[in-house]
């Protein structure tokens, strides 16, 4: 396929600014300009490299902004390609009558995502990864990956993810108590598919992770959603419900910082848990998918770190510490017959994980890479973080409360006017800004909605935030 278009562009390795980040956006400013037009070929990225005299790593990630942000599109086996539908040229969708909507003029440019919280894909050690992957990949004894290994992954690697959880989350794992999966969800499903069966019942909190959910009602399970206020869920209905039902199995929680209101569980709920599951024989499945971006001395341990604690699955990932697209998730208990039955099924279902990408992210933690890793990115989360608390206090502290989350990378608003958030959504979208609706949380309606920032620049929020703030308080009225 013909590639006619030519980069005009001179690197610049004396800035600041990433050399992958200086061809994204000489390329945005290309398709803006109408040099690039809709369709229109890139240059392969080994060519590209080639061209620019620079590493062809550097020219995947810029393509994998420009994939990102919706300006490319990839084609397996073909190429990569401008989109059909250019963020900046997108038709709005203004209706007319008595939606509020049609009032606010559009956001001009790439559309705002506010997504479930991920991480900025900028800042992930794609290199350093790419690289160890290369140098695990061809080592003498690159034949002993390639057949069949443990289903529950690497001893290696769950003996480093054992290390990991006792040294900085105060749990007492071995390795023999650790399953690797394919990302968090995967052990969710693993833990409801082997711990529920039909007729069982589950506690989940509410607001909460309707994944999560989905994964208990598809093994069979009954929801019993509880409410979640300031302290996190409320125990004294957990309680309850422990006294009335004899069927219920389990009780998920995401107690860190709770999805997709961020409050942290207070010690004394904490404490009176594991009371409540060690006297009904419950296990408590402990979520915690946002431990490592912590900004005050340091994050709270899990429940599953308490030795009282009989009956406990802690379930955990490395996707936002590594790269967003790299799904290794895991999941730790004590329990042996569960275990086995997650072995089982994990067999049934994917035989072994991907051993050569968990030797690969075994070398960055050996070599110090992951802890560099997470040492940088917290102190730029930090900084986004308290980015966007100016922004709410300047443009919404008179029409919405939130607090200031000690880590993660999101706010949890919550307007105090009702609002109806269909129309609020619609609204959004016509300006090119998108959140996730809040019904995507309970079962019931919800006035609060997670403004999530870590994978937005400082642009983008300064641009939107504002224009968040002027729908809400123009639809309160």
């Amino acid at each position: 396929m013909l590639r006619p278009w030519k980069l005009e562009l001179e690197i610049n390795k004396n800035i600041d600014k990433a050399v992958y980040l200086q061809i994204a956006d000489t390329i945005i400013g290309d398709i803006r300009s109408g040099r690039l037009k809709a369709g229109d070929a890139l240059p392969g990225s080994r060519n590209l490299a080639m061209s620019l005299k620079i590493n062809r790593n550097t020219v995947v990630e810029a393509y994998q902004v420009l994939i990102n942000e919706e300006w490319v599109i990839s084609k397996e086996r073909k190429g990569i390609f401008v989109s059909d539908q250019l963020p900046s040229l997108r038709e709005q969708r203004h209706e007319k009558g008595n939606d509020p909507s049609h009032h606010f003029s559009p956001l001009h440019g790439n559309m705002i995502n506010f997504d479930d919280g991920h991480p900025d894909s900028k800042i992930a050690p794609v290199t350093e990864l790419a690289r160890a992957y290369r140098q695990i990949f061809s080592i003498k004894a690159k034949w002993q990956m390639m057949g069949y290994g443990n289903e529950h992954g690497e001893t290696e690697f769950r003996k480093m993810i054992s290390q990991m959880l006792n040294h900085q989350r105060g749990m007492q794992i071995n390795e023999d108590e650790i399953s690797i999966t394919r990302g968090s969800q995967m052990a969710m499903f693993l833990t409801a598919q082997s711990l529920l069966t039909s007729g069982d019942h589950i506690i989940v909190e509410n607001p909460g992770y309707q994944p999560a959910w989905q994964a208990f009602e598809y093994a069979g399970a009954q929801l019993l959603p509880v409410e979640v206020d300031e302290e996190g869920i409320c125990v004294k209905t957990v309680e309850k419900l422990l006294t009335q039902n004899k069927n219920i199995k389990a009780i998920y929680i995401t107690p860190h910082r709770q999805y997709p209101t961020t409050v942290t569980l207070s010690l004394a709920r904490r404490l009176k848990l594991i009371e409540l599951s060690n006297q009904y024989h419950v296990t408590i499945i402990e979520d915690d998918y946002d431990n490592e971006f912590h900004f005050g001395y340091r994050p709270i341990l899990p429940l599953s770190s308490f030795p009282e604690l009989n009956h406990y699955v802690y379930i955990g990932t490395l996707s936002k510490v590594v790269a967003p697209a790299l799904r290794i998730g895991y999941l730790a208990t004590k329990n042996q017959d569960l275990l086995q039955k997650i072995g089982a099924l994990r067999k049934i279902i994917d035989v072994h994980g991907d051993v050569i990408m968990e030797h690969a992210v075994l070398q960055l933690i050996k070599e110090g890479a992951v802890k560099k890793h997470i040492k940088k990115a917290t102190v730029h989360y930090k900084g986004k973080r308290d980015f966007v608390f100016k922004l709410l206090q300047k443009h919404m502290h008179d029409i919405c409360d939130f607090t200031l989350p000690e880590g993660g990378l999101a706010f949890w608003i919550v307007p105090k006017s009702n609002l109806n958030w269909d129309v609020v959504t619609s609204a959004l979208c016509d300006r090119n800004i998108k959140i996730i609706p809040p019904k995507q949380y309970s079962h019931q309606p919800i006035n609060g909605f997670r403004l999530s920032y870590g994978a937005l620049s400082e642009e983008q929020l300064e641009q939107s935030i504002p224009i968040i703030a002027e729908i809400l308080r123009k639809l309160a009225e």
